[in-house]
Formats: structure tokens, sequence, C-alpha cells
């Protein structure tokens, strides 16, 4: 079955108007979805959309409202927000170029690929791209897609382009507030050369295929042990618990040096495949 295009338009640059594909570059992955169950009698639990005073009601009777003082509503029809029209909908137009390193990576949302829509667009699709990548830019724009104005950054990316949306200011939290009560004090060097070694000894190139969702796989686990239990008791797995000491420097100095000392008697060697952790 076919990807179906997250949105179709065009990408313009001043004059140059490029048609375009944008697709999903993400999938979920292998998640457990629980439903909720009444366990007295086994059954999933339903929800039925209802107004007080009223009881439960059709869906063709519900349109969307915006709360302009409390109970107050202006009530809006699909037809209505849909005819709201933003130059975005259909063309991306490519406003700047930034370095990609002046993006800091807490804007960066969701990665999209996008193609060009057929065989005209391709030549001045391609020429953007290679002039992206001789310029070493990312191109930022704007696009309207299901009900809401995307910021979004684009890129090379092997014979197509990259479009990562991007969150707007206003979405992102100042993290120095978190950080107010760290101690500026800077390391003693003994211990900063260690964990640097230790950082060195474990950097391999990244590949993704190395990670694996632990949790999803336990989970699976469990499912299928209670399945075939005839038994509603709860099956209680006991987890190691981190070990607690002490954060003086003297034990940090002692596992810094044990880490460093293991990773070389092992001769350098990573254990078994990693896995991520949900």
């Amino acid at each position: 079955m076919a990807a179906r295009a997250y949105w179709q338009g065009q990408i313009r640059l001043a004059l140059v108007s490029i048609p375009v594909e944008i697709y999903s570059a993400s999938k979920s992955g292998a998640k457990i979805r629980f439903n909720q169950i009444h366990e007295p009698s086994g059954k999933r639990v339903k929800y039925e959309k209802t107004v007080p005073g009223v009881g439960p009601v059709d869906r063709d009777e519900i349109i969307k409202g915006y709360e302009v003082s409390k109970g107050e509503y202006v009530l809006l029809e699909d037809e209505e927000i849909e005819a709201v029209k933003i130059e975005s909908r259909k063309t991306l137009e490519l406003v700047q170029f930034v370095e990609a390193c002046e993006i800091d990576p807490l804007y960066f949302e969701k990665p999209y690929y996008v193609a060009p829509k057929d065989d005209l667009a391709e030549e001045a699709f391609v020429v953007l791209r290679e002039a992206l990548r001789k310029s070493k830019k990312v191109a930022l724009g704007q696009l309207s897609v299901r009900g809401s104005e995307k910021l979004v950054a684009i890129k090379p990316c092997g014979k197509g382009l990259l479009l990562e949306t991007l969150r707007y200011a206003d979405e992102v939290r100042n993290g120095q507030a978190f950080f107010d009560d760290i101690d500026e004090a800077k390391p003693k060097k003994e211990l900063l050369d260690l964990a640097t070694t230790l950082i060195e000894e474990k950097s391999a190139p990244f590949d993704a295929s190395e990670f694996e969702d632990r949790y999803v796989d336990a989970l699976k686990k469990l499912i299928d042990k209670k399945a075939k239990s005839k038994s509603k008791k709860a099956i209680i797995e006991d987890v190691d618990e981190p070990e607690r000491g002490g954060g003086n420097v003297i034990d940090l100095m002692a596992a810094l040096k044990k880490s460093v000392g293991e990773k070389k008697a092992s001769g350098g060697k990573s254990g078994s495949k990693r896995k991520k952790s949900a």
C-alpha cells in the first residue's frame, strides 16, 4: 500500500515554485496498547458524548466552540474553519536560511520526507537541494496542515529533502530556571579525565538498529505469561533497584576508576546488543 502524503503543495523560493509531496518519516513502533476494562464483568469500557441536563447526544449534533468567557462560546461550523484563507495551506515559502547549528535541538519536533510531485518538478527540486547542500544552510518556512500552521526547517537528505517541524518560541520552556541550584564549580581534573576516558571508550558511530524497546519486550512476555495462566492473580516480578550510595568525591573517583578498568579488562568490546528503554 502506497504511503499517503501528509501534505501536498508547492515550495516557493522567490519566483520559483516547486510542486512537492511531504510524507511522514517516522512510524509507530511495536507499542503495547491497553483498553480500559470493567473488572467485575470483564467487558470493555465505552464512552458516550453527554451534555449536562441533556444526556447522551449524537455526534452530528456536536460542533466546535471557543470559550470567550465562563460558559459563553463562539460556535464555529467546520466549513467556516476550513474557509479561513492562509497562503501556507498550499504554499511553503522559504523565507530565511540559517546554519543548522543555530537551531537548538529543543525546537525540533517531527521529521518528514519531501519529494518532487512529478517529473516536471524534479529539475527545480534538485537545484534547491544542491544549493542548500553547497551553502550548508537550512531553509525556514511555514505550512498550514490539519488545523495549525507549522514552523518548518528543510535540509538535504540523500536524493531528497528532509523537513522537520519546529516548536514555536512560546512552546519551549527556558531550561535555566531548572538549573539555578546547580553549583558552578568546575570538577577536579582527575575526575574529568576519567569521565572523558570512559566516554571515549564507549564512543561508536550511531546505529538506531542497535537499540530495542526493552519495556515493550518485557510487557509482551508478561502478557503471554498471564494469557497462559488460568489464574487472575497478579504476576509481580522483582526489578533490581539501582544501588544507593553516597555522592561524595571518593565514591565517584572509585566508581570511575573501576568503570575504566573494567572496560580495559574486557578488551574494549561492548557487551550484548544495546536496547533502549521506553
